[in-house]
């Protein structure tokens, strides 16, 4: 089996104000979108953000765990890109998980949640190098 993922769908609350946190915070533009979900064409998967209704229903799972021990993660080819992403994610409905600092382990980083709790790490690593296509390489 190949060593790949396909996509990664989140359930909201809001379809509009999350299109509101995606669109508006990250610039991303949906490649599909109806009024139970919109699509995103990332770089080598797609990222979903469907009514938790439907996509509860869609799964045939009646009720969804409460958030998991989990973060998305944004890296940016510059330490200083951080602050002013989690800065638009904010103004675009997010909150301030963590402000951005050095971990113990090297680079910058701070966390944002989405107006649904999605995690996400918006993350500098010198380690790891984005090509000119959006792909990060692990580095140590």
């Amino acid at each position: 089996m190949q060593q790949l993922m396909s996509a990664i769908t989140l359930g909201v609350s809001d379809l509009v104000r999350a299109k509101r946190f995606y669109q508006g915070g990250f610039g991303w533009a949906s490649v599909f979108e109806n009024e139970e979900i919109a699509f995103y064409q990332m770089n080598g998967f797609v990222l979903g953000t469907f009514l938790k209704p439907s996509f509860a229903q869609d799964m045939k799972r009646p009720a969804f765990q409460p958030d998991g021990a989990y973060a998305l993660a944004h890296n940016v080819p510059e330490k200083g890109g951080v602050v002013p992403v989690m800065d638009k994610l904010i103004s675009a409905g997010g909150s301030l998980l963590r402000a951005a600092d050095a971990p113990p382990h090297g680079g910058f980083r701070g966390y944002v949640a989405d107006p649904d709790g999605h995690a996400w790490e918006i993350a500098w690593n010198p380690s790891w190098p984005i090509d000119a296509n959006g792909y990060v390489t692990f580095g140590v």
